[in-house]
């Protein structure tokens, strides 16, 4: 049955006020179940985000063998399997619309003697995997694909795969991860190149999972026919699901808002870099590291901001925050200029295309360029508003329309928040909060 459209009314808001939690790390929490699946023993895993994209993660997971269960405490355990020890699926593996998902998967199928197919939404179906086949098929993986490198595909793995070098022609730490968890249960040294840092979520965690593996001066180097030990994963809170809540605070006049226990890994802070640059106010309160990973809780006041030009050498580390970035953009002075971003084109949606229409639709002026966006703000003036909003089944699409329509004369329509779920379940709930607070 085919479910109904879920529309949403963003409306002008009073200041923002309250201190608040997201959702765990998306990133960590694909990547720790999955490593807890190939431990021998049971893993805990608390804060894990618990939004559709990870919930396919962990239905595939068990559907090759571990258990998988969440408590009453809401802490997750995982008996897992053993590097090796993924079992035949019985089924397709449905990824819904999760890219990630999918993309690490492959990975882990490609060195296992399995084989998997994989399944998904009408949006991941139309995302192209060859990235990822190119790599794993030199490790001796047998992929079918559909036209394009696309879902539906089916991945026959090799056991014992081939360790490779691979230098990533696209700055990708889905690439980079789904080679090294194929190196997982390959004989051998497995080397990732990558001539751009990305978020290095898989390194830290690998280590520690107990993998041997080093990393420096571009290269990672794991060594294969990895014994994975069991632990206790506490994942911080997602920093893309933490820019939401932020940027709100920012440019919604009189607010303050306290994001607590966000993680705060240095490749994936470029948003709160390019912030700063526009005269946010943010102060970061440091805590504890979490499961090797650096947490501080964010303070974010409005403030008054100004235009900027963003490097593009800066966009692996932000990446998944420039569609809200365009919406602060939108209400700062002066010109936002945003390059290098082709890797957008091939998201959820096309979301260069997407927020230049939706930026149009709510009266800001925006010039889409090949490789991304000119964003001409307000000077802090709400935006007219008023406009309908397409997602096109991209949760960052509209969530950032959901908080550009906090500080416009005219309530803005979205027409279908359902995929926000994926990422960031409960969000409209906390904004309505912020609202009352």
């Amino acid at each position: 049955m085919v479910q109904s459209s879920q529309p949403f009314r963003a409306a002008r808001a009073g200041p923002l006020r309250g201190r608040i939690e997201v959702p765990g790390d998306k990133s960590i929490s694909h990547r720790a179940l999955m490593l807890a699946a190939l431990a021998v023993g049971e893993s805990r895993i608390e804060g894990l985000l618990e939004g559709e994209d990870v919930l396919a993660t962990a239905a595939a997971l068990r559907a090759m063998g571990a258990t998988i269960e969440r408590g009453a405490d809401g802490v997750w355990t995982v008996h897992g399997v053993g590097v090796g020890g993924l079992l035949q699926p019985a089924a397709a593996l449905d990824m819904g619309n999760s890219g990630t998902s999918t993309r690490l998967l492959m990975g882990l199928v490609a060195s296992h003697p399995i084989t998997a197919t994989f399944t998904g939404d009408a949006s991941l179906s139309r995302r192209p995997m060859a990235r990822v086949i190119e790599p794993l098929s030199r490790m001796g993986a047998d992929v079918t694909a559909s036209p394009g490198g696309r879902l539906p595909l089916m991945v026959r793995g090799l056991c014992p795969a081939v360790p490779i070098s691979y230098t990533l022609p696209v700055a990708s730490a889905q690439v980079k991860s789904a080679v090294l968890l194929a190196g997982l249960n390959t004989p051998g040294i497995i080397e990732v190149i990558e001539p751009v840092p990305t978020r290095d979520h898989s390194e830290r965690m690998l280590r520690g999972f107990g993998a041997e593996i080093e990393a420096g001066d571009g290269r990672i180097r794991l060594r294969g026919e990895a014994e994975l030990r069991p632990q206790h994963v506490i994942v911080p809170g997602d920093p893309s699901s933490a820019a939401f809540p932020l940027v709100a605070a920012l440019i919604v006049p009189g607010s303050e808002v306290t994001i607590a226990g966000v993680g705060m890994n240095p490749t994936r802070t470029g948003l709160m870099t390019t912030l700063a640059e526009m005269g946010a106010d943010l102060v970061l309160r440091e805590r504890p590291d979490a499961g090797g990973e650096p947490v501080a809780d964010i303070v974010a006041r409005s403030s008054a901001l100004v235009g900027v030009e963003v490097p593009p050498e800066r966009a692996p580390s932000m990446i998944d925050e420039y569609p809200i970035l365009c919406v602060a953009a939108a209400f700062a002075r002066g010109r936002t200029v945003m390059r290098g971003l082709e890797e957008l084109r091939i998201k959820e949606s096309d979301r260069i295309a997407a927020m230049a229409e939706g930026l149009r639709a709510i009266g800001a002026r925006v010039e889409e360029l090949p490789d991304g966006l000119v964003v001409e703000g307000t000077g802090g003036d709400p935006l007219p508003g008023g406009g309908s909003i397409a997602s096109r089944l991209d949760h960052r699409i509209a969530m950032s329309f959901a908080v550009a329509g906090l500080h416009c004369r005219a309530p803005v329509q979205i027409d279908d928040m359902r995929p926000v779920a994926t990422s960031f379940p409960g969000f409209e709930t906390l904004v309505s909060g912020l609202q009352a607070g």
